[in-house]
């Protein structure tokens, strides 16, 4: 199947679970869900919209699965696909009575093509690389906010570990930085930024260069009746060490997402496209569809620690 081929099923599907969300859509509140499909967060919708929100109170085991299409000068224009799964529980912890610590750990499992020699035309063999990547773990404080205020922040440190199973899927280098979360919610929409930027502080034993990178997150959710709502996702990548061209890559997108019960199991599922239209010149990400499957848990901590 080839890629254009594959991007137009893919949104295809975008577009059809949009159509069936917004379907018979009213007036109603997304409050007024029926009884029999509450949770302890409230009605389906209302849990869907706080899973929404970085700064939620709500426990869950996010998992993201990506399907990339890949494509620069060392390419020669041809896409190459790639993929990853990402493991990323959602952990909050009351510290107090008026202050909660968020931890979002990223572990990555990855299979993607990398450049692997010059030919004599300037354009590059690949090899597939396929293992574990380096693991992000961010550390985000939040006041609890005020019942009726529409505003919300986070700071704290974030970090990666050199734990990538090859060269090519990581950096060898331990890194830490800050990271920075705003927020913007009302009953009918939640929006906001998740901003990371990592420095290397120690090596893992390679004579790879220092880093220095991040990634801004950049999202909105509208929500709609029967626990559905529309919105966007896409996490803006920038790389300082990076050459002139290759520095940033910028996607925009659309995003889908429904909340519903698994007998007891509250599940979101959420599934977006999108089109980076700032990339790499060498050799970036062009294309990606992406499925995220959010089961919730109870919270293994629900007292305060202090």
């Amino acid at each position: 199947m080839g890629m254009k081929q594959c991007i137009r099923e893919a949104a295809l599907l975008v577009i059809v679970m949009a159509g069936m969300a917004s379907t018979g859509a009213t007036a109603q509140d997304v409050q007024q869900q029926s009884a029999h499909s509450g949770t302890e967060h409230g009605s389906l919708g209302e849990l869907g919209a706080k899973l929404s929100n970085p700064l939620g109170d709500v426990w869950a085991l996010f998992t993201e699965f990506d399907l990339n299409w890949n494509e620069g000068n060392l390419s020669d224009g041809d896409h190459k696909k790639g993929g990853a799964m990402l493991f990323q529980p959602i952990l909050p912890f009351r510290l107090t009575n008026n202050w909660k610590m968020i931890t979002r750990p990223v572990i990555p499992v990855i299979s993607t093509p990398v450049p692997d020699g010059l030919k004599a035309d300037g354009t590059a063999s690949f090899d597939r690389k396929t293992g574990l990547g380096d693991i992000q773990l961010p550390l985000v404080f939040t006041p609890n906010p005020k019942p009726a205020s529409k505003w919300s922040f986070g700071a704290g440190p974030t970090f990666t570990f050199p734990t990538a199973t090859t060269d090519e899927l990581g950096s060898d280098k331990w890194e830490a930085g800050p990271a920075l979360v705003v927020i913007n919610k009302t009953r009918q929409y939640t929006g906001g930024v998740f901003g990371q930027y990592w420095w290397s502080y120690a090596t893992q034993g390679s004579n790879k260069p220092d880093t220095s990178h991040g990634s801004i997150l950049y999202f909105y959710y509208y929500n709609l009746p029967n626990a559905w709502q529309i919105g966007t996702n896409p996490t803006v990548t920038y790389n300082d060490k990076a050459t002139s061209g290759n520095k940033w890559n910028v996607p925009v997108g659309l995003t889908v997402a429904k909340t519903t019960k698994i007998g007891r199991l509250p599940v979101k599922f959420q599934l977006g496209i999108e089109k980076s239209i700032v990339r790499q010149d060498d050799f970036g990400q062009d294309w990606q569809v992406k499925l995220n499957i959010i089961p919730v848990i109870p919270a293994l901590v629900k007292n305060p620690l202090f």
